[in-house]
């Protein structure tokens, strides 16, 4: 049991690391807000992530990929807000430049961070195949009771890594210098702003060639 639950743990944390879309927003949380509300925020991004990889595990991933339409729909509808999510990011690194006792993110409501979360791994082209094909390849190589095992090791990896990264941050950004979270906040809402318009001009690219 523990041997599965670990190699669930291995690849949980391979698979996660390279999503710089993910990390960069968990990043970006703990720097903006209080260390309590990042955590809790740091809450929503797993949580998706782990609707999605469970998804995955079990199949329903590879059937959301292979549906061309449904696919385009998210991409196009995730872009879209993504572009409007990207904006307020931006908006709110203006705000801090100028005020100096900006403490949080202002625009960051609840729903918000939640439609946000749930972007940044939905409307992820690359999530939805390779974490698909992945994920659901692994499954068929374990059996019975291993499977929840393995799957639960990939859970426990992800949230390790995404309060591991709130924590690291959190603590550390008291001693950041003022410009530094103006900028992370501008590099930030310049990453999602570039990443839903290829979404939704990848989109537009199919449905018009």
């Amino acid at each position: 049991m523990l041997f599965v639950i670990f190699k669930g743990m291995l690849i949980g944390f391979a698979a996660i690391a390279p999503i710089g879309m993910q990390n960069i927003y968990v990043f970006n949380n703990a720097l903006t807000n209080n260390i309590k509300k990042a955590l809790f925020y740091a809450f929503f991004i797993w949580f998706s992530d782990a609707i999605f990889e469970i998804a995955a595990f079990y199949g329903m991933g590879a059937l959301i990929s292979s549906n061309e339409i449904f696919k385009l729909m998210v991409m196009g509808i995730g872009g879209a807000l993504l572009i409007y999510i990207a904006r307020g990011i931006l908006k709110d690194a203006r705000a801090t430049h100028f005020d100096q006792n900006t403490q949080v993110n202002a625009s960051q409501t609840l729903g918000k961070v939640l439609l946000s979360s749930l972007l940044l791994v939905w409307a992820n082209p690359q999530a939805l195949i390779d974490g698909s094909l992945m994920l659901g390849a692994l499954h068929g190589t374990l059996s019975g009771i291993d499977a929840f095992y393995f799957i639960s090791g990939v859970l426990l990896a992800t949230i390790l890594w995404f309060y591991g990264i709130t924590l690291f941050v959190g603590l550390l950004k008291e001693k950041l210098p003022k410009f530094f979270l103006v900028w992370i906040n501008v590099i930030s809402g310049a990453i999602v702003l570039i990443y839903g318009i290829y979404l939704v001009v990848h989109v537009l690219i199919i449905l018009f060639k």
